[in-house]
């Protein structure tokens, strides 16, 4: 199965959510390869402290490989390359981790003939080798995105299940942004189907992500005033309404990750050290990650037979 990770702003935890997810399917034994398609920010490596790559690489990125400037993409495999002290280890029972990273000076590049059709090879032998691949696009009506929308309507791929995640944090302006992504005449939806998508069936396969949701019920907001407190809840009402009037309400959230303190300091994998033995991260978190990646290819959350 196909992923892609789509936001219609920054900073709404697009790629360290996404990250978060491809490392716990790997711990339930899945074979995930993470595609890094953010062309003008390549820093996915550095949520799986991969150093070699924090900035992209020098030689053989996705960028260099798309515009036919060398040939296969580099491949690295995270349990090998990564300096994170709990990943050096592979856990037992665990399936491959595998990162494409980008371009050290990468940008954004129109889409052609031939860099489509290297997308689509890309895609395809992907696809056929791991379980899931995650594909972490650029945020906003990118480049990136319009090349996997006409990827994905061609012939050959017709057949391959994909699936996008659109994330954005719970306010005003990122749930504005999130409906413009996937509905304006410029979003997923209209420029899938200009690419030769079904839309009906496109719209199926689209789901939201809410990222650094507070839970007013924590401790964490347990010192606030009666009068912040009051605030809060009618922010939170007031957005819970917008959403639902702008078509990105709960029946289309796939799920909730909550405002995590590590994750606003450090970008990281959230693991069960960091909750259990380091204490860092809050259970709330790691169970909510977990509950995402097992709902990626449960059909039950996507309305599908």
């Amino acid at each position: 199965m196909l992923v892609f990770a789509a936001s219609d702003k920054g900073g709404t935890g697009r790629s360290v959510t996404s990250a978060n997810l491809a490392y716990q399917r790997a711990l339930c034994g899945d074979d995930v390869c993470y595609v890094d398609f953010d062309f003008g920010s390549s820093t996915s490596a550095a949520v799986f402290d991969v150093p070699e790559a924090d900035h992209g690489v020098a030689e053989g990125g996705l960028h260099s490989y798309l515009e036919g400037d060398g040939g296969e993409p580099l491949r690295l495999d995270v349990w090998q390359r990564t300096e994170h002290p709990v990943l050096l280890s592979r856990p037992r029972g665990s399936g491959r981790l595998v990162l494409l990273p980008g371009d050290a000076n990468g940008g954004e590049f129109a889409t052609d003939e031939e860099n489509l059709s290297r997308c689509v090879d890309l895609l395809l032998k992907l696809n056929s080798e791991f379980a899931l691949v995650i594909v972490d696009l650029s945020a906003g009506r990118s480049y990136a995105m319009d090349m996997v929308l006409a990827a994905t309507a061609r012939q050959a791929m017709r057949n391959i299940q994909a699936r996008w995640l659109v994330f954005h944090r719970w306010t005003r302006q990122h749930v504005t942004a999130a409906h413009g992504l996937v509905f304006d005449r410029h979003g997923i939806l209209h420029t899938g189907e200009d690419r030769g998508h079904d839309r009906n069936g496109l719209s199926g396969a689209i789901r939201f992500v809410r990222t650094a949701v507070p839970d007013l019920e924590s401790l964490l907001w347990s010192q606030v005033s009666p009068a912040q407190a009051a605030w809060m809840r009618w922010c939170d009402k007031q957005l819970a309404r917008l959403a639902a009037r702008l078509g990105v309400g709960g029946g289309r959230v796939l799920g909730t990750v909550p405002l995590e303190p590590v994750l606003q300091w450090r970008e990281q994998l959230v693991t069960e050290e960091d909750v259990f033995s380091n204490q860092i991260a809050n259970k709330d978190t790691f169970e909510a990650l977990e509950e995402l990646a097992r709902r990626l290819t449960d059909d039950t959350y996507w309305g599908q037979p």
